[in-house]
């Protein structure tokens, strides 16, 4: 007789340890008969399954343990569990049993603080140390946490193909992948950020599926008929039976939460997913998300990507919006690069004045209903008044170095002037700046696609898709091959050149920055109406000014490729120097610019710099 256990699909399958053994479960409606193999353990062999009337088969085996290994078997085919929790031996071979509540924490009294106040750093677990693993990885933390970040966000970590890959390709949505030190590691790891004061932020993807070691659809109707996706056939989230579905998305989102204590989740291009639903997958991870921070009692935050510049993602759910804390601006990133590369290709052609960045800074987005070349249409909506909070930039991040041909990062194709000030921008912006890795110390390696598939038709296909896909392009130049085992170790950051002066002097000022922004009052300021910013397009100059009176900060920032002098005015006041992005320290030409006094200015810049004046009371 089966112990009373959930199998229900609103709730979670998998495999479940309890009391004498373990309960399983899984969503197949497909398959005539589906049966557990157990492949290790006192009970290896064969088990039968119940079907239940929702198309659920559960079991339950006695003497069954954490670690022991286990398939399903759909008329006699062995796939790995839907909701596995550890593919030991990837995304082909059997699950294993986990106890989802086994580790013991040590920082349980962590909380992270408002969103606000969590610059985040992004980073690859494979590429971020010499080993690639969660273990070397959280060595690191400290150090972050020592220059001044907040929060570190983990690109995907659910188990993909193979060793080499960036995570997109997904297909064990519960499971950490197993090659950075499955489970277990991403506990420790989660542990180690806590323990060293930052938060945790996993990036979730609901979009697709990769198409290696992806059964899903041997189990049940998960993909659309109708609905495409660049990536193929989109998740059935809104069809007649896609009730299933959504929940196993939903709380292969949750998880990351519930299992391992992140603190927040970036749901990877919301723009893509497909769903007519009343409630939009994205705005029911939100409210799920919501309910969680509310009964834990500590913040806990969902941001999206979208280049859909749509507001609807950040507005509150009693206004008609979706309901999550903070959506990516990709426009700042745009702007940002193209002023400083003078690329205009692709979506960069709708940038390139100093007003689209004046727009991104001062409203969140740039495009808001404007008309667009790139997309010969008008995109965007209206974000005007919303909290800078509620916007996530960075001048660097995985996407935009590495949807390039080779991979180069910003640091590659612009003098260090014009490095270091993007970096400033970024992290005096009004909004959460998100640093990638590396980009703290000035990184040169490159960030290039890099694959570990083990199809060789797929392999193949990937190789030759992506020389195709930048064929026309002949400054591309040859395009690195993501199979070889060469493309993802040039991707590994090399923390020894932080001895050179370049770098030193690049990390002591992002050190500096961080720390601006933990002490100094407007750069805390969420309030978009205390932001204001003007630009010279002529002298490639803007003026950003923000906080409230009595304790606000004056940007100057020149985009201009020379020495340059800006003329304009002053609030009224005393303006005091307390950053300067051309001192000698940071590896600029050294500078020690003077007191401010409000009206008319006349300041001489150097070439790509940024001084800041904080108000004297």
């Amino acid at each position: 007789m089966l112990p009373r256990m959930s199998a229900h699909p609103t709730e979670p399958l998998g495999a479940q340890p309890v009391i004498g053994g373990v309960a399983f479960g899984v969503w197949a409606p497909l398959p005539g008969i589906v049966e557990l193999k157990l492949l290790s353990g006192a009970r290896a062999g064969l088990h039968p399954m119940r079907r239940r009337s929702d198309g659920t088969w559960v079991t339950f085996v006695e003497g069954v343990a954490p670690g022991d290994r286990y398939q399903f078997r759909l008329d006699g085919v062995e796939r790995p569990d839907p909701r596995s929790r550890h593919q030991p031996d990837g995304v082909h071979g059997p699950s294993a049993v986990v106890d989802p509540g086994a580790f013991v924490w040590r920082a349980t009294a962590f909380a992270a603080p408002p969103l606000g106040e969590l610059p985040t750093y992004e980073l690859h677990v494979g590429t971020f140390t010499a080993e690639g693993t969660f273990e070397a990885a959280a060595a690191e933390l400290p150090g972050l946490r020592r220059l001044g970040f907040g929060a570190v966000e983990l690109m995907p970590v659910a188990e993909f193909p193979g060793g080499r890959g960036w995570g997109y390709d997904g297909v064990d949505l519960f499971a950490p992948q197993s090659t950075y030190g499955g489970p277990e590691g991403l506990h420790r790891f989660v542990d180690a950020a806590h323990e060293a004061g930052l938060a945790v932020f996993q990036d979730v993807v609901l979009n697709h599926l990769g198409p290696e070691g992806n059964y899903l659809a041997e189990y049940g109707p998960y993909f659309s008929p109708h609905e495409k996706t660049p990536w193929g056939p989109a998740l059935d989230f809104d069809g007649p039976a896609s009730g299933p579905v959504r929940e196993h998305f939903v709380h292969a989102a949750l998880s990351w939460i519930d299992v391992y204590r992140m603190d927040g989740l970036r749901l990877d291009a919301v723009h893509a997913i497909v769903d007519h639903s009343p409630t939009f997958i994205a705005a029911e991870v939100a409210d799920r998300v919501a309910e969680r921070s509310r009964r834990a009692g500590r913040r806990l935050y969902v941001v999206a990507e979208s280049d859909a510049n749509d507001v609807r993602i950040v507005q509150a759910r009693e206004e008609g919006g979706y309901g999550l804390d903070a959506v990516w601006s990709d426009d700042f990133h745009h702007a940002v690069h193209a002023l400083l590369t003078g690329e205009r290709e692709g979506y960069y052609q709708d940038f390139g004045t100093m007003a689209h960045l004046a727009g991104a800074l001062q409203h969140g987005f740039t495009y808001e209903g404007q008309w667009s070349p790139f997309r010969g249409r008008s995109h965007g909506t209206l974000a005007r008044g919303q909290p800078t909070d509620r916007f996530v930039v960075c001048s660097q991040n995985h996407d935009q170095i590495g949807n390039r041909a080779r991979g180069e990062r910003l640091s590659a194709l612009v003098p260090d002037s014009a490095d270091r000030l993007a970096l400033v921008l970024t992290l005096v912006a009004p909004a959460v700046p998100l640093v990638f890795m590396g980009q703290e110390y000035g990184e040169r390696r490159p960030f290039p696609y890099f694959t570990s598939h083990g199809d060789p038709a797929l392999a193949k296909a990937t190789t030759e898709g992506r020389r195709r896909e930048f064929a026309a392009f002949a400054w591309a130049g040859p395009v690195p091959d993501p199979q070889a085992a060469e493309t993802f170790e040039s991707a590994k950051l090399d923390r020894s050149v932080c001895a050179l002066p370049r770098h030193r002097g690049m990390l002591r000022l992002t050190h500096d920055l961080l720390g601006l922004r933990r002490t100094l009052p407007a750069l805390r300021d969420t309030d978009r109406s205390h932001v204001a910013v003007e630009v010279d397009e002529r002298h490639r100059f803007l003026r950003l000014l923000r906080g409230r009176s009595g304790e606000r900060l004056l940007g100057l920032f020149s985009f201009a490729p020379a020495p340059t002098t800006w003329e304009g005015f002053v609030p009224e006041g005393s303006w005091e120097p307390c950053f300067d992005a051309a001192d000698s320290r940071y590896g600029g030409p050294g500078a020690s610019p003077g007191r401010l006094r409000g009206g008319f200015c006349s300041v001489s810049m150097p070439a790509f710099t940024a001084r800041l004046y904080t108000e004297a009371p």
